[in-house]
């Protein structure tokens, strides 16, 4: 294994001894110290594994140590020694973020497994902390209905070892969903290997997936590994498995099938362990029909269906996607635009969007990079998305047009409801009930900031406080 450097800090000389006997028979690296100060200069000149640190030291106290010990070096596992076993002595080396402690007398072994614990918790945290910001980027974006649902079957099948089809048009997310059950499999800690079958020429494609023998064929110079191979105890995403021809599928449904198979020039089968998830976007029921996609590898990959809907589907996550990219690319490419106007937005909101959330990626990242503010503008946007958004005026007129509609058939049910009740003074009520119940979700949507509501009722801030008072509308305290 690799060396990994151990620092020993301990007043102690046969303390210190002991450790680094005992350590360097196991592979460590151990350096040893007598005092903090020495410690200090060390783990600045030295970046150390894991610290085992004595609590009674010549120049400070070791807790105190321990805080300067974890400003030099945030990531530092230290181990405690203490010939004091006392209840204050743990739990303020714990509180204080130290990885253990070791109670005076100990023995190597304890300390070399102790060690090697240390060192694995250490590998661990750096892989879920590699893994959790390499799945940043490949967040599925959404709180729609339609996308609730989508993560519930992904809850519900990521650790269970069936085969998936993901269905959907091109640039719905069909990837993500994949890299979604691996991640929360427990697949993760092995590779997650992506194959765009319709991007590799069917006469390559064999090849690409199972590897060759050296002399295959014509310009097989070396043994490759292929696919299958590199995503062994892992996930392998098929994607646009429609375009895959009859040939390669039948070498799949035999990998399905026996959990083998062959690099071409080779005469031996090679065991495999994967799952495999495959992605199309296209009608594999009309392909079935016309002869161009195997029945049999269809019901063997579609064990578990998942369908992504298209973008125009649900427009309401669009917002929620806009912030997700705009936030990226904000760290990716190094710009200051953060933010969309509300026009922008809505020219986003009204589009058709053939390309789905892809489109939208590149369209945002266009528009990113035209911009010259922190926010972009309809102008940065396509011509084809702002000539589809209807001009203010018409906007305007259809808004007040569906207002007016939407409260004459409310009111028709007020005064139904009131005639048959027989009661008068029917004016007043509505317009008291209505005034408040407008000046509240003014109030409500501006977080009590009056002049932001005053704004939006198009009325001065005068107005809308005797309006508060008259309605007896409670306001929170500042406002």
């Amino acid at each position: 294994m690799d060396k990994k450097n151990i620092l020993i800090v301990d007043d102690e000389e046969s303390i210190r001894w002991v450790f680094k006997k005992g350590l360097e028979k196991e592979g460590y690296e151990v350096h040893c110290a007598e005092k903090a100060a020495d410690a200090f200069r060390m783990a600045q000149e030295t970046p150390y594994a894991v610290i085992f640190l004595d609590i009674i030291l010549p120049d400070i106290n070791g807790l105190e140590a321990l805080t300067t010990l974890q400003k030099i070096d945030p990531e530092l596992l230290t181990i405690i020694i203490t010939a004091q076993s006392s209840m204050q002595n743990a739990i303020e080396a714990m509180r204080l973020g130290a990885y253990d402690y070791l109670i005076k007398p100990f023995d190597l072994e304890q300390v070399c497994l102790l060690t090697e614990k240390a060192l694995n918790t250490k590998a661990l945290k750096k892989k879920v902390q590699f893994l959790e910001a390499e799945f940043q980027n490949q967040l599925m974006v959404g709180s729609s209905p339609i996308m609730q649902e989508i993560y519930k079957t992904i809850g519900k099948i990521a650790d269970k070892d069936v085969n998936v089809l993901i269905r959907g048009e091109t640039g719905t997310g069909k990837e993500l969903v994949a890299r979604a059950l691996h991640y929360y499999s427990h697949r993760v800690d092995s590779p997650f290997v992506a194959v765009n079958c319709a991007a590799i020429p069917k006469e390559l494609l064999e090849s690409e997936l199972f590897g060759h023998e050296k002399g295959a064929f014509t310009g097989a110079i070396a043994t490759k590994i292929g696919k299958f191979e590199e995503a062994n105890k892992g996930t392998i995403f098929l994607d646009e498995i429609g375009d895959m021809d009859i040939a390669t599928q039948a070498k799949i449904l035999r990998v399905i099938q026996e959990r083998s198979f062959r690099r071409l020039g080779s005469q031996e089968d090679q065991g495999v362990d994967i799952r495999i998830v495959a992605a199309t976007n296209q009608n594999l029921e009309e392909l079935m029909a016309q002869g161009g996609f195997r029945e049999d590898l269809f019901y063997r990959l579609n064990v578990v269906p998942i369908l992504i809907p298209p973008l125009r589907e649900h427009p309401e996550d669009i917002p929620a996607l806009v912030h997700h990219f705009l936030n990226r690319f904000h760290k990716e490419l190094g710009t200051k635009v953060q933010y969309i106007s509300s026009e922008g937005l809505d020219c986003l909101m009204q589009y058709s969007w053939s390309g789905n959330i892809r489109e939208l990626e590149n369209t945002l990242k266009r528009a990113v990079v035209l911009a010259r503010g922190d926010t972009i503008l309809p102008e940065h946007l396509p011509a084809a998305m702002i000539q589809a958004y209807p001009p203010n005026d018409s906007r305007n007129e259809r808004g007040v047009s569906s207002l007016e509609s939407f409260l004459e058939a409310k009111l028709k049910q007020v005064i139904s409801a009131f005639h048959h009740l027989g009661q008068g003074g029917l004016y007043d009520l509505v317009t008291q009930a209505v005034d408040k119940t407008l000046f509240q979700l003014a109030l409500k949507e501006t977080k009590g900031n009056q002049l932001k509501a005053a704004a939006i009722l198009g009325i001065n801030r005068n107005t809308l406080r005797k309006k508060i008072q008259s309605l007896g509308i409670t306001t929170r305290k500042g406002n």
